[in-house]
Order: structure tokens, then sequence, then C-alpha cells
């Protein structure tokens, strides 16, 4: 049998989630040392540029807990029987004073009884219960207060009894009182074993009206009466003692018979004992706002707290195997709105893609970790940003031909054969039509047409990019910014010029060579020393295993050498630096000149004494400073690897990456 509900699921015109701002933001986090796994959570918990996040969804529902609990209070029951018995006591006096053939005594003694009823409301109906009500519209209001006890107590336990039971007959309550007793029965079978699916569906046939949330089974049916049970009893204990008791003794007078009051109690006893894992002692600190919620309404917001507490437990994600399709769309959208449901949706759908994307793996010792596929992706996203700030400038290092031996140099000449430049084709087909015009009878194009375009030798380079990786650096939040350079220079050179060859060398008290997965993944740790002796090692062993390709050193740094390797393997360490230390930097340096490598120094910071011993260190190789700030570094690094200085190559120079221009690297 097909089923249908109201659509809530969004804008079906809407395009697919994007992923490419979660990965971006999740990258960052994984350079600045989180897991893969935390930072996809921080993401779902701050959200997008355009999506709300988890947080915000749990700032709302705090914020409905709240008002929920500062703008009601629970003494609105209370106050329709204040209200009630009130009227009734007045039309009653009225009724006394028109009544000229009433006797005297009589009349006395009745305005007696009411002039000293007691304050308490439930005391003062107790009172009342046998009064012989002179006035009609007295004994109606009197009447009112007894079936409004009786729906409130029923509207408790089942949803919309109040409305269902206004102006009902004595037939009606008749109903409800075979249903509480079958309803009983039921359960108590159920709680022996005895029960069958047959005595739910006959149940259900001759009661189902009252039960509009329609269960499928007596589990379901169980589930949706314990919540609301459980939720009254909550409303009671958050009652002051004094509410709590007047209500108790109003209770009896539902309906006018206590036979009500027997069958809910023993309806609640069942519930508890069917379902003990209900929260039945628990209590709310409401306030005293200007809303008096009534028994059933009390018992609604009480439910209504329940699910925001369930909805906070859903939205921190902090318990294990936490995923995001465990968040109550349903119950969210209750509470806060359709458009809220359909935020938290995106999120579950951002969630599902992220982990089906391709973008993270589980590696063998099961940690959550980027993939190379994710990687890409981030080094694009990083060149990309580099790509605007190195805008002004004029032509990139651009590979106009896949697979071509050079640079296009703008001139043409006859093709040859061997040749495997690419066809001039404008050339080629002007000279067709030259070659006709002496010619009609002529082919539309011969060999002898045919030009070629003249392209220059490229060189290929061997690149060795030097990243200090002290503690400084991640105290002084050039961590990140030094790892986005990494990657996005490893993006490019992989992408783009396949036939360099880079080698990413980390250096703090020693270095290491590593990988871009190791390099992004690499926590800050408090690790003294600043070995560029050792950095540079590795970088010239580099280009020894690279004879045919220009070597290219590329260091970033914000501290003086205060650690070298000792001939023994181990490392010393001085600070101040120890001349010794300079002393084997100073040597490698010169070893990497005279393997011809170009060498660019950038700077971070400003200490005087480092940009002293920069200077000094550049010009002693011909090389060159570049002070750029955090922001800037990716597109300093990028920016030297791909184009050369304004004017060339003239030994140090200190300034900004922006003056650097041109469409080849410098080692050309």
């Amino acid at each position: 049998m097909a089923r249908y509900r109201q659509y809530d699921g969004g804008d079906p015109l809407a395009p697919p989630v994007d992923i490419a701002e979660a990965l971006d933001a999740i990258g960052e986090d994984v350079m600045a040392g989180y897991s893969p796994e935390r930072a996809m959570r921080e993401f779902l918990r701050r959200g997008g540029q355009d999506q709300a996040g988890l947080d915000d969804l749990a700032r709302r529902v705090a914020e409905r807990r709240r008002e929920l609990l500062q703008q009601n209070n629970l003494d609105g029951t209370l106050q329709e029987v204040r209200e009630l018995l009130e009227k009734a006591v007045l039309e009653e006096r009225k009724q006394l004073a028109r009544d000229a053939m009433m006797d005297d005594g009589d009349r006395a003694f009745r305005e007696m009884r009411l002039q000293n009823l007691p304050d308490s409301p439930a005391a003062a109906v107790t009172e009342l219960g046998d009064y012989d009500w002179q006035s009609s519209e007295a004994r109606e209001a009197f009447e009112q207060i007894k079936d409004l006890l009786g729906r409130e107590l029923l509207d408790q336990r089942f949803a919309g009894m109040k409305q269902a039971l206004e102006n009902a007959t004595e037939q009606d309550r008749q109903a409800i009182n075979e249903m509480l007793a079958d309803l009983n029965d039921l359960l108590e079978k159920h709680a022996t074993g005895e029960d069958t699916p047959e005595d739910f569906q006959e149940f259900m046939a001759r009661h189902g009206q009252h039960f509009p949330e329609n269960p499928q089974n007596i589990d379901e049916l169980l589930d949706t009466l314990a919540q609301r049970s459980a939720a009254a009893q909550r409303m009671l204990n958050s009652m002051t003692p004094e509410q709590r008791a007047e209500l108790m003794q109003l209770s009896a007078q539902a309906f006018g018979s206590p036979a009500l009051m027997d069958q809910l109690d023993r309806l609640d006893q069942n519930l508890m004992d069917l379902r003990p894992g209900e929260d039945w002692g628990g209590s709310e600190p409401f306030g005293q706002g200007g809303n008096g919620l009534g028994l059933g309404d009390g018992t609604g917001a009480l439910q209504d707290l329940a699910d925001l507490d369930a909805l906070a437990d859903q939205l921190a994600q902090s318990y294990g195997g936490a995923r995001l399709d465990d968040v109550d769309l349903d119950k969210l959208a209750r509470q806060l709105g359709n458009e809220a449901a359909v935020d938290a949706r995106k999120l579950q759908e951002l969630e599902q893609a992220l982990r089906q994307s391709g973008a993270m793996e589980r590696s063998f010792d099961g940690e959550l970790r980027l993939t190379p596929k994710a990687m890409r992706q981030l080094g694009k996203a990083l060149l990309r940003d580099v790509a605007q700030k190195l805008s002004g400038r004029q032509g990139q290092r651009d590979l106009r031909q896949a697979g071509a031996a050079g640079e296009l140099s703008g001139a043409t000449r006859p093709w040859a054969f061997g040749d495997t430049e690419p066809w001039d084709i404008p050339r080629t087909m002007l000279n067709g039509v030259l070659r006709r015009s002496g010619e009609p009878d002529g082919p539309m194009l011969s060999i002898d047409d045919v030009e070629v375009s003249e392209t220059e030798a490229r060189t290929q380079a061997a690149v060795a990019l030097c990243v200090d990786t002290s503690f400084s650096m991640a105290m002084d939040g050039r961590w990140v910014p030094m790892k986005q350079t990494a990657l996005a220079l490893h993006t490019l050179i992989g992408s783009r010029f396949r036939g360099d060859s880079l080698e990413l060398i980390g250096f703090g008290r020693h270095a290491q060579t590593m990988q871009i997965e190791e390099l992004t993944a690499l926590d800050a740790k408090w690790a003294k020393g600043t070995n560029l002796h050792h950095a540079l090692l590795l970088a010239n062993r580099h280009f020894r295993k690279h004879p045919n390709a220009q070597p290219v050193l590329l260091i970033v740094t914000d501290g003086e050498p205060t650690s070298h390797l000792e001939s023994s393997g181990d490392i010393f360490f001085s600070y101040p630096p120890h001349p010794m230390t300079i002393a084997l930097a100073v040597r490698e340096l010169d070893n990497a000149q005279r393997l011809g490598a170009q060498t660019t120094f950038f700077r971070l910071g400003e200490d005087p004494g480092l940009a002293r011993f920069i200077e000094s260190m550049a010009r002693r190789v011909d090389g060159s400073v570049i002070a750029p700030e955090e922001g800037d570094l990716g597109a300093a690094v990028v920016g030297s690897y791909l184009g050369s200085r304004r004017g060339g190559r003239s030994g140090s120079v200190s300034g900004s990456y922006r003056d650097m221009f041109g469409s080849r690297g410098f080692w050309v």
C-alpha cells in the first residue's frame, strides 16, 4: 500500500553538493596538525560560506530549549481551575442575591459556606463537591472543572485528547474508559508474553481513532505511550510540592468519578514496567514565564525538551562511531522548522560525499587519511590562489605543447624529414594557396607547403625545496603556509613539469627527505635546532642524482643554523650558533654552487641578525633573497620557480616576489 507524506527534501533543483570548499578547509586543518577525521568533523561543525554547520544548529536547539523553560510555567491547569471556580462562586452569589423566595437562613448558610472556602483550589473544589448549586451558570462552570481535569489527565497520556473530548457526552466518556481498560489488559498480556498480533490488531480496530500516530505493532504503541507518560511524570516532578499536591487532590474530581484516575494509574504502572529505560525521574527548571501550560501542553513541552536534548547529543557527535545520519531530521523539523532540517540534510550529504568521493581512505592501521586524489585537488586549489597573486605578472612557465621537447620561439621553417615540431597551420595553408595561384590544377596541399614551428630547448630542473620545520615556524604561525607552499610546488611540478624532479627536505634539529603526504601531515613538535647543514647535504645528493638537470635550490627558513651533522652521525646543537655550524653550512652551500645550483632564500620574520646572515649567504653563491609575508610565501616560491627577476640575475636581491616576472625560469 502506498503511503504519502509532505515533501521535506529541500529544493529538488538544487545543484549537487560541492566538496571543494570542504576539502580546502580540511586540507588546511590537516596541515595544521589535525587528523583528517577530526578536520572533517571540524568543518562540519563550522559549516561553509553558504552552509550552516552543526554548531549553528546546536545553538538554535539550545535557544529553543531555553525559550521553552523561560517563557512557560506549569500553572496552566490550576489557573484554569481557579478561573472556573471564581466564575462559579460569583454566579452563585448573584443568584443568592436575586432569589427573593429563598429562606433567609438557607441563604445565609450558603453565603457563609461560599465565603469560607479554602484558598487552595483543590480543597475548594472538594468542599463544593456536594454543594447544591442554585445558579445554572454556576453549576455549568463547576462541571467544566471536572470535565477540564478529565480531559487534561487524558491529554497527558494521549496527545490531542483535550480537544477531542471537548463537549463530550457521557457515552464518549464511557468509550474512553473502555479503551483504557482494553489497553491495560493488552499491556498486561504483553508483559507475560501471552499476547498475539491478532490481539493488537483487534485493539486497534476498536480504538485506533485515539492513536493518530498509527502504530504498526505493539512495540511502536508502547514506545509512543511510554514516552508521553514519562514526560507527564517529569512534568509532575518539575512542579513545586504545592502544585503537585493540588493536582493530585484535583485528579479525584476528574469527570466526577475516581474510575478514570484508577485506570490511568494502572496504565502508568504498566508502562513503567514495560519501558523502565525511559526517563521517569527527571525534571526541568521551568521559570515563571507568562504562558501557563496545562497538563497536556506541559507534557508536550517536556517531550519537546526530551527531543531537543536528543538532538543536542546527535549534533554534538561526541560519542563513539557518531555519524550525521544519526540526526533525526523529523525531530529537527518539528523543533526548528524545515529550513533547519534541510541544512542538516545538506551536511549529511556533504559527509557522505566526502567519504565516497575518494578524497579520504582508511590506512592499514585504520586511520582516516587524505588520498593522493585529495592531495592533488588541494594542490590545485593552492595553485589557483597562487595564480591570483601572480596574475599581474607577464606570462607563466606554461607547457604549450604536450610532450614537446622545447618552447615555441615564434619563428617557422619548412618541414624536413625527421622533424617532430608542430605544424604551423596558417603558414602551411597560405603556402598552399599561393602555390595554387600559379598551379590551379595542383593538389590542395603538398608536402612542400608544410612549415613547422621552431622551438627552443627547454632545460629540465632538479629542484630541492628545503623548508624549516623547527618549532619556531609553528609558534609564529608559519607552519601552515610552509606546508601549503610545498604542496603547491609539488602539484605544479607533478602536473605541469613532469620532467623536473622535486625533492622535499624538512630540516629542524636534523633534516630528512619527505613525501608530500608526510610533510603535509607533519605535526609541530618542540625540538630545538635548525640544521641547514644537513638539509644542504641532502639537496646536493639530489642534484648529483640528476647530473643532466639544472639544480634549483629553494630554502625557506626563519632562523640561523643552530645545529649540524657530525661525521659520526650525531647532531650537534648550540645557541647562539657555533662557528663550526656556520662553517659547515657555508661549505655545503659552496658545494651546491659548484654543482651549478641557482639558489633563492626565502627569509621569514624580521630578525636583523637573520637578515644579515641570509644576505651574506646569498651574495656568496650569487643567489637571491626574498622576504615575503607568510600569506605570500606560496606565491613567492612558485614565482621563483616559474619566473626570472626583473633585469635578470644580479646577485643578492632582497625584496618582494612581486618584482619577479617572465615566462621562463632564470636557469634557462
